[in-house]
């Protein structure tokens, strides 16, 4: 537990072994670096070499290349010595997943060479098998008989290792034992890593991925302690969340899954696994990694010193990291309980608001017809500091607004006030129905009054550098003192591109949502980066990597849904596990879930995974409810959970058939 205490109070990067990959050092308080992998066939060798230079001209400081089986191994020499030709030494990292002699052939050639313990010498086949300790012993001998020889190549040429483990792929010996669990990845990695170190072998590098950011932080969290209390020490860490899919839902999910660690300090080096270009991940890795470069380490650092009082905190006991267990509240309204989070647009900055504002946030009105069509992302409140609405609300849509205006409205059935906490406490008027108190998370001395008060909802924001942490320390305090007031974040940005904005928002919020609290979302930009934002959507210009549209209002709301959706707090849409591709690929895979979105998106709650070979399409069709995998050139498989439903689909008719199945099954709706 004391390794995360510092995550409570303060940012403190984790110290890790330091671990040599080429020239390039990572662990041990080295900067954090980003690396990518490539799409490209590994026997097309010259586009494989134009594809990694483009990689590092991004930015990329390490260029990951599949190698499934000995002949890409072989190639990858040819592929090195051809960018060694045109001046670029950048550190290459062959995949190996299947294929033992590739790894050992690879790990000659290459700088560092990445094995999945799921299947580098077992094989998954989905079979319960129930081990004797004996027979379990039988089965580590048998891997240390087979990995051994890797380590002994890669002592012999100085090569590194990634222990990859993958929440998709593990064994079936692995399930049988600790089931498809943080703990059963964490053992996974510590079978291969014990070996490992028998062998006196240190240059490794651990990762725990998963689709899943709930998954994925609770195993890398599990791994340090594991680590810590085996050894005494830890290795360094390579973050990253599978199959996140493309534009801004894998940018949201990447950043909360690897946010929330790097906000606890942890990880070392990080990949964002998206569904497009691997030169397109790099800007989001940067833009991810700068948040915690040495200047804003040293701002927050010393934001803490000049804090001290406010920050400090006795006790865990109310916080454990190892495992999310939602925070108990109590209702007030649809704010609460057992109830879903709730969704605050704030459209304070709009000078005036009708009924075509709100299209931005859900809820588009039909003059011809007097009607409202409400989306599936509808925001549940708007906030806003103006006058009464001069027309009717559509739905359940309320408004949040100042005492003032509050106390001049003709419905206070729909309208809501909003108050400082020392201004509520001396309020002269208050609803009877619900009121709206704003609180920094520094601020302990209205806790006590506030406590004994009814129909509030405590709005926590915070304006310290260490934000996330502080309001994760309130939600903690909340608990002690036993005050079960609904929680709303409140998260102002003051960057400037959509993508940053997307990061900013995911990390700060969405860990709180994976720890557990919190009981609705409202995200703001300051002045400057709300009309920054604007005026580029109205210039027409690209303002980031991601598929952005509308004005700031429409953004956020959408990006709020994302949030819960990507922390299963609050599941507004269709679910896309989509894997970033490589060089096992075998269709196009940017083009296929372009194609699969567009018909399917109208399914809320539905989990689709499109995978394009069978190295993760199996183990992760256990967190997705259909998928779409490649398993020839051409061909399609398709299943039900983890189960095969049809084999050998040619790709041409291969979504109508996925249709077929969603039809069968009753999820289907026509759009």
């Amino acid at each position: 537990m004391e390794l995360y205490a510092a995550s409570l109070t303060s940012y403190k990067r984790l110290l890790t072994k330091e671990v040599k990959i080429g020239d390039l050092l990572l662990g041990n308080h080295h900067p954090i670096r980003v690396q990518t992998m490539t799409t490209t066939d590994t026997m097309d060798t010259m586009g494989t070499v134009e594809q990694s230079i483009r990689c590092i001209e991004a930015g990329a400081e390490l260029v990951r290349i599949t190698a499934p089986s000995k002949k890409e191994a072989e190639n990858l020499l040819n592929i090195k010595n051809e960018l060694h030709k045109r001046g670029y030494n950048t550190p290459l990292v062959a995949d190996i997943h299947f294929t033992p002699n590739a790894a050992e052939i690879a790990a000659r050639i290459v700088e560092k060479v990445r094995v999945n313990p799921g299947n580098y010498v077992d094989k998954k086949k989905f079979e319960q098998i129930e081990y004797t300790d004996a027979e379990y012993a039988e089965e580590i001998d048998r891997i240390r008989e087979r990995f051994t020889p890797l380590i002994k190549v890669c002592k012999e040429y100085g090569t590194a290792m990634r222990i990859g483990t993958n929440h998709g792929s593990l064994s079936d010996r692995i399930m049988s034992r600790y089931g498809d669990t943080p703990m059963g990845m964490v053992e996974s990695a510590m079978e291969f890593l014990r070996i490992a170190r028998d062998e006196s072998y240190h240059q490794i590098v651990l990762s725990m991925k998963a689709s899943n950011p709930i998954v994925m932080v609770q195993a890398y969290r599990l791994l340090i302690k594991t680590m810590d209390e085996e050894f005494g020490e830890i290795y360094p860490l390579h973050l990253g969340v599978t199959e996140a899919g493309d534009g801004e839902d894998g940018r949201i999910k990447s950043a909360i899954g690897i946010g929330t660690l790097m906000e606890d300090g942890i990880g070392d080096t990080i990949r964002v696994s998206l569904t497009e270009d691997p030169e397109l991940e790099i800007p989001v890795c940067r833009d991810i990694v700068k948040r915690y470069e040495a200047g804003l380490q040293v701002e927050k650092l010393k934001s803490l010193q000049g804090n001290e009082a406010a920050i400090s905190y006795p006790s865990t006991n109310h916080y454990n990291p190892f495992q999310s267990r939602k925070h108990k509240t109590i209702s007030v309204g649809n704010i609460g309980g057992e109830q879903v989070p709730v969704v605050v647009a704030d459209l304070s900055k709009l000078e005036a608001i009708t009924s075509e504002s709100l299209t931005a946030v859900g809820y588009t009105y039909d003059a011809a017809n007097d009607k409202w069509h409400i989306a599936d992302a509808a925001a549940d409140y708007i906030y806003t500091a103006k006058a009464e609405l001069d027309f009717s609300l559509p739905g359940l849509l309320k408004v949040i607004t100042t005492p003032e205006h509050w106390s001049r409205a003709t419905d206070q059935t729909k309208y809501f006030p909003i108050y400082e906490a020392g201004a509520f406490l001396n309020a002269a008027a208050i609803s009877e129905i619900l009121n709206f108190v704003m609180l920094d998370a520094g601020d302990f001395q209205h806790l006590d009054a506030l406590a004994d008060k009814s129909n509030i909802v405590l709005c926590l924001s915070s304006q310290q550098k260490n934000a996330l942490q502080s309001v994760r320390r309130m939600c903690i305090e909340l608990e002690e003192r036993g005050i079960t007031h609904p929680l709303i974040f409140i998260t102002d940005s003051n960057w400037s591109t959509a993508d940053e904005h997307l990061i900013h928002f995911a990390t700060e919020t969405g860990a709180l949502f994976l720890d557990g609290y919190g009981n609705g979302i409202c995200l703001g930009m300051n002045e400057q980066a709300y009309h920054q934002f604007n005026d580029a959507q109205l210039s027409g210009r690209r303002y980031t990597s991601a598929t952005v549209t509308g004005a700031a209002e429409q953004f956020m709301n959408n990006t709020a849904f994302s949030i819960l959706q990507a922390t299963r707090t609050r599941i507004s849409k269709t679910e896309y596990i989509s894997c970033p591709s490589c060089g096992r690929t075998l269709f196009d895979l940017q083009e296929t879930t372009t194609k699969i979105r567009s018909v399917t998106n109208h399914l809320k709650g539905v989990k689709i995974a499109i995978m394009g070979c069978i190295v993760n399409g199996p183990g992760e069709m256990a967190d997705a409810d259909f998928g779409y995998v490649g398993s020839g050139p051409g061909k399609i498989t398709l299943y039900k959970g983890k189960d095969v439903v049809k084999r050998n689909v040619n790709s041409d008719i291969a979504v109508e058939e996925l249709i077929n199945l969603l039809r069968e099954n009753e999820v289907w709706i026509e759009p």
